[in-house]
């Protein structure tokens, strides 16, 4: 996903959303895996954490949020006096999909003193039912900061549950779910990339499948070192190809991380850990439905204000965590 010359048709498409996006007042925000020419002329690029707390932090009155459904229900929780739109409702997530309020219900029959961490890859009626909220930038901190000795579910991703797990050294009741894209990052495709760029820094973000096996690779000694292998969110991402002295880097995750890391480092290569790692749902938000959604208000996300007032108070600690 290279960065290429906008159409004459494009360039129109992209005049019109500037000025129906200042005419509205509102902002644009896109996930670090949109496509390039969405990230390219939003207001705010970033992995779900950050977008969570740039939502409250802009002065708009209008928020289109460029990414999958659970994140504009996220905006639109912690931020009650903004509007909230999405250029494509139908845009989902596999992961979230994987698991239903009812389900924590459930546990929480058999562990009435349990804590549940939700990932934010959920719904807002799981949100709801939620003690605290994270992403894969925070999750260690999270965990971290719960109470000792109190049974723990963390949902919906069992990669990221099972690094949790390590990690912090905590246990923890993980929901068997999975991204259906990360969990295809296996640890033969770690493998495979690591025979043909022997030189290169691995950055894998932990909801990948071939988690475990980086985290053998990092702590083996002899093997990658690990200061050439880390597990880490999007943001992170960014954050560890702007200061690492490595020119070339394997990304274990969705291939729109791609278009940003290589804007923001032009003299350094970055290679997909594997080409197919492609979210079709991120893929669905395209210029013509972003001018749409701002030129006839569409579509507007709102959370039924019991389920989003529970939902809050686990959102507002993972805002306020790590």
């Amino acid at each position: 996903m290279g960065t290429s010359i906008p159409t004459t048709a494009a360039r129109d498409l992209i005049a019109e959303i500037n000025e129906l996006r200042t005419a509205r007042g509102a902002a644009i925000l896109a996930h670090n895996y949109q496509r390039p020419e969405i990230q390219d002329l939003a207001d705010v690029v970033a992995d779900s954490l950050q977008m969570a707390r740039r939502a409250t932090q802009l002065d708009a009155a209008e928020l289109v949020i460029c990414g999958v459904y659970f994140m504009a229900e996220t905006a639109a929780i912690a931020n009650p006096d903004k509007r909230i739109l999405i250029p494509d409702r139908t845009a989902g997530c596999s992961l979230a999909a994987t698991i239903q309020a009812a389900d924590v219900r459930a546990w929480r029959d058999t562990h009435p003193d349990g804590v549940v961490v939700a990932y934010v890859n959920t719904s807002a009626d799981v949100k709801a039912e939620a003690d605290y909220c994270c992403t894969s930038g925070n999750a260690v901190a999270v965990i971290n900061a719960l109470p000792p000795d109190v049974p723990v579910l963390f949902l919906p991703d069992f990669f990221l549950g099972n690094y949790l797990r390590k990690v912090t050294g905590r246990p923890l009741d993980v929901w068997l779910g999975e991204c259906h894209v990360h969990a295809g990052l296996t640890s033969e495709t770690l493998e495979q990339r690591r025979a043909e760029y022997p030189d290169a820094e691995f950055l894998v973000h932990p909801e990948c499948g071939c988690v475990t096996s980086a985290m053998y690779y990092a702590e083996t000694e002899g093997d990658v070192a690990a200061d050439r292998l880390r597990i880490v969110s999007t943001e992170q991402m960014m954050r560890r190809a702007r200061t690492s002295p490595a020119r070339r880097f394997v990304i274990a995750t969705e291939t729109g991380v791609l278009h940003r890391l290589r804007r923001e480092n032009p003299g350094k290569e970055f290679i997909a850990a594997h080409e197919s790692a492609e979210c079709r749902y991120m893929k669905q938000i395209t210029l013509e439905k972003l001018r749409d959604s701002l030129r006839e208000g569409q579509y507007e996300v709102t959370v039924p204000a019991p389920v989003a007032g529970r939902a809050r108070r686990a959102i507002d600690r993972m805002l306020a965590i790590g």
